[in-house]
């Protein structure tokens, strides 16, 4: 994501997005509570990310993010509702599988990894020779734990429903 960052800064501006988005402000200790941190870690954070530029703060008071800090903050929270959704709905991971390594991902996946992901996304659900029925038969084999053994079988099965205009 960004090189001036660290993980965990990048962690830290995610929450305060978040609590701001309920709460209208994030207090130290929701961000403390909300990232499983000892304040004095939160505090540590809030003065380097206020350094930066990227939070307003000041001790026993509210933060909140500047205008930067919004904007990085809205880039790791997109990438990581992009990495959340791929893992989970097309890889069919279970959901907290797919949560535990979207926030892995996120701090490590560059710009173009994301913007190509997100084209291979649309395509597969748009492209008619992908599409849904594609991926019903993805979920299906990943609920089964096996394999399509008998491509020619798989493919006459499509081709039937094709022709009788139902997809899969």
């Amino acid at each position: 994501m960004s090189d001036k960052l660290t993980s965990n800064l990048e962690d830290y501006l995610e929450a305060i997005f978040f609590l701001e988005g309920e709460h209208r402000g994030a207090r130290p200790k929701d961000i403390s509570d909300r990232l499983g941190v000892k304040k004095a870690s939160v505090t540590g954070a809030l003065q380097t990310l206020s350094e930066k530029g990227l939070v307003h703060y000041s001790p026993y008071s509210s933060v909140s993010l500047t205008p930067e800090g919004f904007r990085l903050a809205s880039k790791v929270v997109h990438r990581h509702k992009v990495l959340q959704e791929f893992l989970h709905s097309f890889l069919q991971l279970p959901e907290d599988v797919a949560e535990k390594n979207a926030c892995r991902l996120e701090h490590h996946t560059e710009d173009v990894v994301l913007e190509r992901l997100i084209e291979f996304i649309q395509f597969v659900q748009k492209c008619p020779r992908t599409g849904s029925d594609w991926l019903k038969a993805f979920t299906r084999r990943c609920r089964e734990h096996g394999h399509c053994e008998n491509c020619d079988a798989c493919i006459e099965h499509c081709l039937k429903a094709f022709r009788e205009g139902k997809g899969e």
